[in-house]
């Protein structure tokens, strides 16, 4: 059956691993869009623009607000991201599932606009293993470690308002879980409203 895509939102605290697993989700399977975020902040090293993130200044992130140009956007850590909404609404229109990277503030909006959208919060097993990823990664000091471990204290307390919880320990196995659980979410009556009313239609013969 022709259907919609499904909107699916990602979030975690920070250090979890989501980027990773919706890379490698994206590579495992093709039936996935991935709608690439609009941030203030500057680029990793190895960041992409366009790829990781749409880099852009405060100005030109502001005018967007203006424009109604998100589906959308969130202060955090001191910077501005946001989700572009002529890209999502496309690819959901042409039968493509969107996968949104985006924190737990952005998250609660986007459900709130598109309440058929799917929320999967990733958390690993342990806030010792997530201060661990965190220092890990070599590219922060210890005052930016610091809040985003505040942060997550903050962010945890909404973590019930997600649709499913992801424990990323093991990779693969945590990738093959996130499929498994999208393609379920397809199928819930309140995500088929046109096909059950196609098929009360087709009832009404008999």
């Amino acid at each position: 059956m022709n259907h919609k895509g499904l909107l699916v939102v990602i979030s975690g605290f920070s250090g979890t691993g989501k980027g990773t697993l919706v890379k490698e989700i994206m590579k495992k399977y093709d039936n996935y869009s991935l709608s690439v975020s609009m941030t203030t902040r500057s680029p990793r090293t190895g960041e992409v623009d366009g790829v990781d993130y749409h880099f852009v200044t405060n100005d030109e992130f502001e005018k967007l607000i203006k424009e109604d140009g998100f589906i959308e956007h969130a202060g955090y850590c001191d910077h501005y991201y946001g989700t572009p909404k002529k890209f999502v609404e496309n690819e959901l229109n042409n039968g493509r599932d969107v996968i949104l990277e985006i924190e737990m503030q952005g998250a609660l909006q986007v459900k709130e606009k598109y309440p058929e959208t799917l929320l999967l919060f990733v958390t690993p097993p342990s806030i010792t293993e997530l201060e661990r990823r965190l220092r890990g990664r070599g590219t922060e000091t210890e005052e930016v470690i610091m809040k985003r471990l505040s942060r997550a204290k903050e962010e945890a307390v909404y973590m019930d308002k997600y649709d499913y919880l992801i424990i990323n320990d093991k990779l693969d196995e945590c990738v093959t879980e996130m499929n498994d659980i999208i393609n379920a979410a397809r199928r819930v009556p309140v995500r088929n409203i046109e096909f059950i009313g196609d098929i009360k239609n087709q009832l009404d013969r008999y």
